[in-house]
């Protein structure tokens, strides 16, 4: 996601959303169990996802709201990727294709009719794929000094899970609604395990993607970015597990 940081007349565009290993591609294509070669991806953001599925060769057309994030995509995307500057719920029925997926996006999508709207733009077997985990500070002790920082701002920044499924449940949303949906079959939940190391500045610039945030008055976030900077030390050591959900369209619907 692209957004800005910063206070006073300097303000920087920052992408600073992990990218996805190509393990993720590889696990994908290999649940399909038969070629890809068409793919839409719901709230494309800047572009992560689209790189790795248009790199092993699918054909994206991706699609994304925000005019700022897409205007970013396009810088580094393959000239073949389609880009679409409209909402999930905004899109209508027309081409199908062999997967949909999303990249971190989902939740922001609104729940009435997503899976009717997502299997009506898949062909009959063919995939759907969400994916996505929020980093976690793997110092403990560096976790509960941001922890006290954003006390005073915040109870948490954990997103609740959409439908309520407590976080001890095995199967995950969007897995539980995907389980009780007609239109789908064979969901399978995979974690994809996942270490990386980023710069103080790279991951208050993520926290400022996350909607606990983002939903904090303008003056209050960037008191809140700037304590939790001065706490942080130069890089941090992040557990960015990615929690992957695949489900293939039912060939009756």
């Amino acid at each position: 996601m692209l957004f800005a940081i910063g206070a006073g007349p300097q303000v920087t565009a920052v992408d600073d959303q992990p990218g996805y290993p190509a393990e993720l591609v590889d696990l994908v294509l290999t649940y399909a169990g038969r070629p890809i070669r068409t793919a839409l991806e719901i709230g494309a953001g800047t572009g992560k996802a689209t790189r790795l599925f248009a790199g092993a060769g699918v054909a994206v057309t991706a699609t994304e709201p925000d005019a700022a994030m897409l205007a970013e995509l396009r810088k580094h995307v393959p000239a073949g990727v389609e880009t679409v500057r409209a909402a999930f719920e905004d899109l209508r029925p027309g081409a199908r294709y062999h997967l949909v997926y999303a990249a971190a996006a989902l939740h922001w999508t609104a729940p009435e009719g997503r899976w009717s709207r997502v299997a009506g733009l898949l062909e009959p077997g063919g995939v759907f794929a969400s994916f996505g985990g929020p980093p976690q500070l793997a110092d403990l002790a560096v976790a509960d000094a941001v922890r006290a920082a954003r006390a005073p701002f915040l109870e948490s920044d954990e997103i609740p899970s959409p439908d309520g499924t407590p976080p001890g449940q095995a199967m995950q949303w969007p897995g539980t609604e995907l389980q009780r949906s007609e239109s789908f079959t064979h969901v399978q939940q995979t974690v994809i395990e996942r270490r990386l190391t980023m710069s103080a500045r790279d991951y208050v610039g993520y926290l400022s993607t996350v909607l606990a945030y983002l939903e904090l008055p303008t003056p209050a976030q960037e008191q809140l970015f700037r304590q939790i900077e001065q706490i942080l030390p130069e890089t941090v050591e992040l557990c960015a597990d990615i929690v992957v959900h695949l489900a293939r369209r039912r060939p009756d619907q």
